[in-house]
Formats: structure tokens, sequence, C-alpha cells
């Protein structure tokens, strides 16, 4: 798949995440088969770039080509000026926000928010593209609500004004990340644009993947919350869009050894008061559907250093890599959550840490 002078190695993308896909996250990702992969977003108030989350938020030192940056805002002139800002410190695409759902995002008119005015819009994306000698693309959702689905619309104008690839997903601004993603719409807009169309909303597994790609016909799928603690999900979809043939999931030893790699890499880029923060979402992920796995996620996050929860999670994982050894783990990643998350309930229960 190709965006500008960039050929991508798949149609596999991570989808942006605010407080997710920072540096060490994306990089994670690529390496297990993300074709690319976007920064958190960054708002285009130029008063806010000097701050140490924007900074961290569009450093992508080091991280493989091509380098994405999304940028948020409402307004022309504000976006052109971020677009160029973070093209001179090193961005290779400059990727529009006009999909997040979050309150805070909307209600200054940025994010989802904007697919209520389409001659904004418009104003908006005209001005980055010609701010900026690189790629520009688009994400965005299907509509404000369901009574006003103007995906098409929007896509049409994005196509007008030199966007050169679309990600939708498969919800409106209303939805959240309620019920579930349809991808009607999405068939639609790719039908009635020729850019590139990306898929996202609710791919979580291998087959599904498949079954979005088939049913909308869009050039690529792009991949979430599912890949919270499951970055092996990118090399799934690849091997069975490949092959047809599902792999098994990562066994323990690997997690293990996949998550230590990715600590290293958070203490490293956010040093460690925060880091030790940062990393207690990703060892939650990283841990669920294991035997135990919620007793240790409420020990871990009351540890404070470095040593001491790489410890705590190098015991853990061992404990759970000789069980494993014993017990042979269910056929699919899914079926191994399932299970631990029924237990989740009496396993806090039985140590007295239930509400």
């Amino acid at each position: 798949m190709r965006i500008g002078l960039y050929e991508l190695r798949n149609n596999l993308f991570l989808a942006p995440m605010a407080g997710v896909t920072d540096r060490p996250f994306r990089q994670l990702c690529k390496q297990l088969g993300a074709g690319m992969a976007a920064s958190e977003m960054v708002s285009s108030n130029s008063l806010l770039w000097g701050s140490d989350k924007t900074r961290r938020r569009a450093d992508h030192s080091g991280e493989d080509e091509p380098r994405t940056v999304q940028i948020a805002g409402a307004d022309p002139a504000m976006m052109a000026e971020a677009a160029r800002y973070n093209m001179d410190r090193g961005a290779q695409i400059i990727d529009i926000n006009m999909g997040c759902p979050a309150k805070k995002v909307c209600n200054v008119m940025a994010g989802s928010a904007l697919l209520q005015h389409e001659s904004l819009v418009a104003r908006i994306l005209e001005a980055v593209v010609k701010a900026v000698c690189i790629p520009v693309t688009l994400k965005i959702r299907t509509g404000w609500d369901s009574a006003h689905r103007n995906g098409v619309r929007i896509a049409r104008i994005a196509e007008a004004s030199g966007i050169q690839a679309l990600a939708v997903h498969g919800r409106t601004r209303a939805d959240l990340f309620q019920g579930d993603a349809e991808y009607e719409t999405i068939a639609a807009i790719k039908q009635a644009v020729k850019i590139p169309v990306v898929a996202n909303g609710d791919i979580t597994s291998a087959e599904k993947a498949a079954k979005v790609l088939r049913e909308t016909g869009a050039d690529g799928v792009m991949i979430g919350r599912a890949a919270q603690g499951n970055p092996w999900i990118f090399r799934e979809i690849g091997h069975f869009l490949a092959t047809g043939e599902r792999l098994p999931p990562p066994p323990v030893a690997e997690v293990r050894h996949t998550l230590l790699g990715h600590l290293a890499n958070l203490y490293a880029f956010y040093g460690e008061h925060l880091g030790v923060r940062i990393a207690r979402k990703h060892i939650s992920w990283y841990s669920k559907g294991l035997v135990g796995g919620a007793m240790f996620r409420h020990r871990i996050n009351q540890v404070e250093t470095v040593d001491a929860q790489l410890a705590m999670v190098r015991e853990f994982f061992e404990c759970s890599e000789s069980r494993s050894a014993r017990e042979p783990l269910p056929p699919a990643g899914e079926g191994m959550r399932e299970r631990g998350g029924r237990h989740e309930a009496a396993e806090l229960r039985t140590a007295g840490l239930a509400a």
C-alpha cells in the first residue's frame, strides 16, 4: 500500500490513541507487523508545543519510517502552522484527527465535532495540504450521529482537498465506543473515492480483519484497542491474510520477553517516575487472561520504583510460564482472555480486594 512517496510494508495500521501510542508502543507494533503507526494526537495550539507532553507525543527520533504525526484543531491557519512545525521536525506524513469523540476535544470544535461543519472541514484540509510538501491523511468517523452519517460527503471533500489516504471508524461521534461498529458506510466511502480507505472499529482478530476487508473493499485495516497488550495482532493478521492460517497466541515466555523490552523502552523514554506509572496500564493489558492476573495487577499498581516493578513482572510471568508448561493454553488468545475474565472477580474476593 502506498501513501505519497512511501510504500508501506503492508496494509495494517495502528490507530492513534491518546496515552497509548507513544514512541515505544509504535515501535513495538511496527516490529510485530504494523505497516504504519501515527503519533498520539498533537494540539495545533502553538502555546502547547513547548510542553513536555506535546514534545513527547511528537517525538519520533529513531523511529522506523514513515514517521507520522497526527494533529488536531479547528482553525485552518493554526492547523497549517502545526503541520509545517511538525514537518520541519521530521514528520514524513501528517495525519489530521477528525475522529476523536472525546468531550474535551469536541467541546472546542475539534476531532469528530468538525463533521458537523463540512465547509470548515474543507478549509482545514485545504490549508494543511497547501502548507506542507509531504502527504496528508485524515481520520474520521461515519458522521456526527445516526441521523447525520455524512462520511461519504466528507470523504469526497477530503479527496478534492488533496488528502492522500482516509481512515474511517465505523461509528458516529454520538456512538462513542458503544455498540458494534458498522461497515456499510465504510463500503460506501470506498465506492465514492479513489484514494486509499482504511477501515477501523472492532477489528479484534485476524478473521475479523479479513472479513472487514472483504465486506468493505477497503485497502487496509486499522487496529486500536485490540492491540493494547496484544501487539502480536499485527503479526497474526498479516500471516492470516497471506496464508489463510491462524497463528497460535504467543507463548508466555514471548509475552514476558516482549513486555520487559517494552518496559525498558518506557523507562528510557519517560524516566523512572513517570515511566513506572505509564507502564502500569500496559502491564495490566499484557497480564489479562493469565491465572492470578487480577491480584497481580492490584499489587503492581502499588509499587513506585523500576526495580520493584521489574521484579514483580518477572516473578509473575515466570510463574505463568511454568504453569503454562504444565497446563496447555486455550487455542486462541481471545479464549485465554475470556477465561481470565471469568475468574477475576472471584480472585479479588478471595484476596479481600473486591469492592
